[in-house]
Formats: structure tokens, sequence, C-alpha cells
């Protein structure tokens, strides 16, 4: 396979007419993808912070998802418990160790709260996004201890909290603000891009919810009170 893979990249470097080992081409190469420059971004799902989080609302709505806005987080709880029983869902939740998540008073909210990744035998997860990409409605989590991965595909009936203010127009600036809170080197292992909640239509062309990870996706936006322009 290296062989073959070596030839290959020698036919291109022919092609060019350069050699291998050039410093100046290398030095070039490395300074493009240090810049890490972004290419050509839609113009939808831009703006303030209000048309933001309406287009993200309505993305989001149209592959299924439901969406709440509170303007505390002290509210979210309560938000929570009203899901769960408009789709008469045991009121118990997993959730990871996420600062943001337990900073919140969860008494008196009626909801049995436990801790760590799921299992697989859990019915509801909640987490907490990184952010949202208005343009396509979709919320973007990172992994570690402070919100599983499983909890994002295991449990039928994923929960996600995201703040408004996290909410930006495209996929570009979602992984700017990444770079800027891990840096380059220290990126979390995994960053999963949510969009909807768990859809095939593979079996004679019947869309069918929760084929590979959670039936229902429900979105709490923790309300901002100002924004600019992204």
């Amino acid at each position: 396979m290296k062989e073959a893979r070596d030839q290959i990249f020698a036919s291109i470097r022919r092609s060019l007419g350069v050699r291998e080992g050039d410093a100046v081409r290398r030095q070039a190469a490395e300074a493009r993808m240090e810049a890490a420059r972004p290419g050509i971004q839609p113009v939808r799902g831009r703006g303030a912070l209000e048309d933001r989080i309406a287009m993200f609302t309505r993305q989001a709505q149209s592959v299924s998802a439901s969406v709440a806005r509170v303007p505390r987080a002290a509210d979210i709880p309560a938000e929570i418990a009203c899901f769960l029983r408009d789709n008469n869902l045991p009121p118990a939740v997993r959730m990871g160790n996420d600062e943001r998540l337990r900073d919140i008073n969860w008494q008196g909210g009626g909801l049995e709260i436990s801790h760590g990744a799921s299992d697989g035998s859990q019915l509801n997860s909640v987490s907490h996004a990184e952010g949202g990409i208005a343009e396509t409605g979709t919320l973007a989590l990172v992994s570690g201890p402070h919100n599983p991965t499983t909890l994002n595909f295991l449990p039928d009936n994923h929960i996600v909290v995201v703040r408004g203010e996290a909410i930006l127009a495209t996929y570009e600036a979602i992984f700017a603000q990444l770079r800027t809170r891990f840096g380059k080197g220290v990126m979390p292992r995994t960053i999963n891009l949510i969009t909807g909640p768990s859809r095939s239509a593979d079996i004679e062309q019947k869309l069918l919810l929760g084929a590979h990870g959670p039936r229902r996706l429900h979105v709490i936006i923790l309300a901002e009170s100002a924004g600019g322009d992204v």
C-alpha cells in the first residue's frame, strides 16, 4: 500500500514539475494549513443574534427536532419535566458532569438525575452543546466526561441545552470558536454534529425515526439578551 501511494505522489510531482522535499512549497503548504482560512460561506444564517436563533429554530424543526426557549438556567429543569410529561416519558434523565448543567438547581423539578455515560438502559439523556449552527439547525457537541458521547446516541430521547449566544451562522464559525476555546493540538477527540433525531429510509424508502440513535431530539435554547453579527 505504501509503495503504491509513493508511486502516485511521485507521478503527481513529475506532472507538476516539482521535487520531493521542495522547502519553498512545503513552507507554503504549512502556512496555508496554519492560517486555516475559511472558504466560501452561505449568507443564510448570518445576522444578529435573534435572526440566527430564528433560523436555527426553523431549520431544527424542519428535521423533526422540537425546540423550546427559556430565559434563565433555573427554568431548564421545568422545561425538561414538561417535555418528558408531554411525551409520556419517565421523569428520569442521565447526564455527564458538565459544570454548566451541574450549576443548575435541579431540586424541586421532580426529576430523577443520574450521572455518567449511558450503557443503553437509560431512556432520556441531557447534554450541553458547545454551540449551534443556524444555517442547518445543527448542534455541535464535543466528547469528554463532561458530556459523554454515549449520551448522544444510546438513549431514545436526547435533550440538548445550548446557549443562545453560542448559535452561530456557519460551520466555519463553530470550528473557529472551538479552536479559540481549546486551541490547536488539544481539540476534543470527537465533535458530534447533530441535525434532528436519528432517521433512515433505507427500507422501502419509508422514513423511520430512531434508526441509529435517539428517536426524539429536544433542544432547549438558553436565551441571552445581546449578540452581534456573525
